[in-house]
């Protein structure tokens, strides 16, 4: 079986318990074609959970859920070291970053000093103890998903680790045919609690060969300007209008076009093109770019968000 047809068998058994939630799942697959993480935004009740859980019941490999708390500490993820009394050793205990798949549920009900313990685990794969370091796993993704700010109790995530997420998606309710269909899914789940139906996992390095193949997809050297001028657009806006230049106080980062390429060419690839088209750029933008644009106090005041600016850009730039 092709490496296309093993990632697209997985595509299926997601779609097959996570219904009315189309974008979610085709960013979830982005996100692990393409060596990244994943913020998903919504409100509660929308699958966000059991979207990722689904996905590590498809993969060879292994799945921790983290529920963020006030009181969480950041030991509590990624471990501590342990004295044995016996030996007159301190051992180190691996907390629950040491996972292929890791589900950071509510990640904003956390304070900062516990968000932050994620960012040396998710830019360098790897995790420092007092003097010694220890690596992640190859295959190592997080989900974090976030109720919106407005809620009671929450906590804004630092720029510094919103830069690290891959994409930023935010999904709503479903319509009412998919709601419909939501609640025939929990009945016969209900009946079938004794006999789950299971997939064939894929194996990781099914996973792996999949990353080469979205790697080696041709773009075309004017859709990769393409790419790089909505990105520098962000940086300088005023060059496409004096509106936008009084809207964005800080553009995105060069890991912006890092994410943005690779995430197009895993959108193409999951189309079955072997080519990058600026369709592909497009569809991808707003989920990459969404949390890497700092707005400022004018554009608040005109009710503009960075998804109003992002498309706004886009329609001003010049398609190849």
């Amino acid at each position: 079986m092709s490496v296309i047809s093993e990632i697209q068998r997985l595509q299926s058994h997601i779609e097959q318990h996570i219904i009315g939630q189309e974008l979610l799942v085709n960013r979830l697959l982005i996100a692990l074609l393409a060596d990244g993480h994943l913020l998903v935004e919504g409100a509660p009740g929308l699958a966000k959970t059991r979207a990722i859980k689904v996905l590590s019941d498809g993969i060879e490999g292994n799945f921790h859920r983290i529920q963020f708390t006030p009181d969480l500490l950041p030991a509590d993820l990624t471990g501590t070291e342990i004295y044995r009394q016996q030996e007159g050793v301190f051992v180190f205990q691996q907390g629950p970053l040491f996972h292929n798949l890791v589900l950071a549920d509510e990640i904003n009900r956390a304070p900062a000093k516990v968000q932050s313990a994620l960012l040396e685990a998710m830019a360098e794969r790897q995790i420092t103890v007092g003097k010694e370091t220890y690596s992640l796993p190859d295959l190592f993704l997080v989900m974090a998903t976030q109720n919106p700010i407005e809620q009671e109790g929450t906590y804004p995530l630092p720029e510094a680790q919103l830069d690290r997420f891959l994409m930023h998606v935010t999904i709503d309710y479903p319509g009412a045919v998919d709601e419909q269909a939501i609640l025939k899914l929990a009945r016969d789940e209900a009946k079938q609690s004794d006999a789950k139906q299971t997939m064939q996992a894929i194996s990781q390095a099914s996973i792996f060969a999949a990353r080469e193949e979205i790697l080696n997809i041709y773009m075309a050297d004017n859709i990769e300007q393409y790419l790089l001028q909505i990105v520098l657009a962000t940086r300088n806006a005023g060059v496409y209008g004096d509106d936008l230049a009084q809207w964005l106080q800080y553009g995105a980062s060069p890991r912006a076009s890092i994410t943005l390429d690779r995430c197009a060419r895993a959108h193409a690839w999951l189309q079955q093109r072997d080519y990058v088209g600026p369709d592909d750029v497009q569809a991808i933008a707003h989920d990459v770019l969404r949390h890497r644009l700092i707005l400022n106090y004018e554009a608040e005041a005109d009710g503009m968000t960075t998804d109003d600016v992002i498309s706004e850009l886009i329609s001003r730039i010049a398609v190849p």
